[in-house]
C-alpha cells in the first residue's frame, strides 16, 4: 500500500531508526553527565544551615545546622558589611543536629549574616534583628 507515494514498510523503518537514534542519544547524554559528575564533592559532604525561623529575631536566637561527617564546625555572627561581630561557637560536630543559641538583645538592631565554617565549606544566611 502506498501513502503518498511511499510504502507503510518505509514509514515504519523510518520511525524505529528515529526512534533507536533518540535512545541512543538519551543514553550517551547520561553516561556523559555520570562521567562529568565524578570526583565532585558529594554534598553529604557539607553541612546545612538553615534559615533561623523568625527573622526578624528578637530575644533568644537559634541558628541550626546538620552535618553527616565529624569536623570542626565555627559558627560566627558578622555584621552587614560581613566583618566578624563575635564568634558564637566553635565544635567538633559529629553526626547530627545542633542548636547554637545567642541573645539578641546584646546587639543593636539592624541586618546581621550568620556564618558556619568548616574545613571545606563556607555557608552564610541574613540576619534582621529587632528587639
Amino acid at each position: 500500500m502506498l501513502l503518498l507515494g511511499i510504502s507503510i514498510p518505509k514509514i515504519l523503518i523510518g520511525i524505529l531508526c528515529v526512534s533507536l537514534a533518540i535512545v541512543v542519544i538519551i543514553i550517551a547524554y547520561r553516561k556523559l553527565l555520570g562521567y562529568l559528575g565524578k570526583g565532585g564533592i558529594a554534598p553529604k559532604d557539607y553541612c546545612v544551615l538553615y534559615s533561623v525561623e523568625n527573622n526578624p529575631a528578637k530575644g533568644e536566637v537559634e541558628i541550626y545546622f546538620t552535618t553527616e561527617f565529624e569536623k570542626k564546625v565555627t559558627i560566627e555572627l558578622l555584621n552587614e558589611d560581613l566583618t566578624v561581630n563575635r564568634v558564637l561557637k566553635e565544635l567538633d560536630a559529629k553526626n547530627g543536629g545542633y542548636i547554637v543559641r545567642f541573645q539578641s538583645e546584646e546587639l543593636p538592631n539592624g541586618n546581621y549574616f550568620y556564618c558556619l565554617k568548616s574545613d571545606n565549606q563556607k555557608t552564610m544566611k541574613r540576619l534582621t534583628i529587632q528587639n
